[in-house]
């Protein structure tokens, strides 16, 4: 966070706001199990995801499913220059007016923008120029939500800082031959790097939920290291994994006959042994033989 004394009023200003729990019971936020809530209270955390967000002196940065506001909080307070939050539920707009008005510099733009729309159907460009996002991922969309940032064309993020499920976190996150590698690593691997930063225990959710959770970072990997026919490779790797535990001359022949090619001279052209297994291959190879899927031999 920088030393502009703006931000270090406003960071005051936010610590003086009323505790999180005395926020919800004010405001009767019980959590609403149909938009998978389950709200994380503990300051602590939320501040060190902020911080595995930052810098964020420059940044507008976008959260999803912001409830009650801790992480947003955490956010402003780590001296994010804009921060736009999207919320469904539209219970938690008095809570976070109260952060917008602790946020608002005397004479200045508000600092955080609150959004009433389905995070999974929205455009984050449609919010102007969010680079970076960070949020307590709702667990029943949040597979899907990093999906469709991952295939933005063309690219419009510089760091993700997402909280999932800890077994949707070990999927992202996985490399050849662990058991969690699949087509989300791989399509993951084709787009960003990602580690898992923290995990998060069930135990410090309002209400707990029945799993751990934890933190990914993703960042784009260089544009020329890129893959961007991601179409095409999720229609390999979707045949691929449908039988993982089958040998690619198996699980790839029905593809390779739809698109009119010879499956043998196909993998030997990629340079991949028929009889591999698919959780063997580095993303490297199913992008070879997405590459190549509609090439005659």
């Amino acid at each position: 966070m920088t030393n502009d004394p703006t931000n270090n009023q406003i960071s005051n200003q936010i610590n003086d706001l009323p505790p999180l729990r005395e926020v919800i019971r004010a405001h009767k936020l019980a959590a609403d199990k149909s938009f998978g809530q389950h709200f994380l209270l503990d300051m602590t955390i939320t501040d060190r995801i902020a911080q595995l967000a930052g810098p964020l002196n420059e940044i507008h940065l976008m959260e999803v499913g912001p409830g009650p506001g801790g992480l947003t909080r955490s956010l402003l307070a780590q001296g994010a220059q804009r921060v736009s939050v999207v919320e469904m539920d539209p219970r938690f707009v008095p809570a976070l007016t109260d952060i917008k008005t602790a946020s608002t510099a005397a004479d200045k733009p508000p600092r955080l923008h609150i959004e009433i729309a389905n995070g999974v159907k929205l455009d984050p460009r449609d919010l102007g120029d969010v680079t970076r996002i960070a949020a307590n991922l709702p667990y029943n969309v949040g597979t899907k939500m990093l999906t469709n940032w991952l295939t933005a064309q063309p690219l419009f993020w510089d760091r993700l800082v997402l909280m999932f499920q800890k077994e949707v976190a070990m999927r992202i996150c996985a490399r050849p031959g662990e058991s969690a590698y699949g087509r989300l690593a791989i399509l993951t691997a084709s787009v960003a790097s990602s580690h898992i930063a923290m995990d998060v225990p069930a135990s410090c959710f309002t209400p707990p939920p029945k799993v751990d959770s934890a933190v990914v970072v993703l960042e784009p990997l260089p544009e020329t290291q890129r893959f961007t026919d991601l179409k095409t490779l999720s229609r390999v790797t979707a045949a691929a994994f449908g039988m993982r535990r089958k040998m690619l001359r198996r699980s790839l022949k029905t593809l390779a006959k739809d698109a009119g090619i010879d499956l043998e001279a196909w993998l030997n052209n990629a340079g991949i042994d028929p009889q591999a297994r698919p959780e063997t291959l580095e993303p490297e190879a199913f992008q070879t033989l997405a590459a190549t899927l509609k090439t005659p031999f």
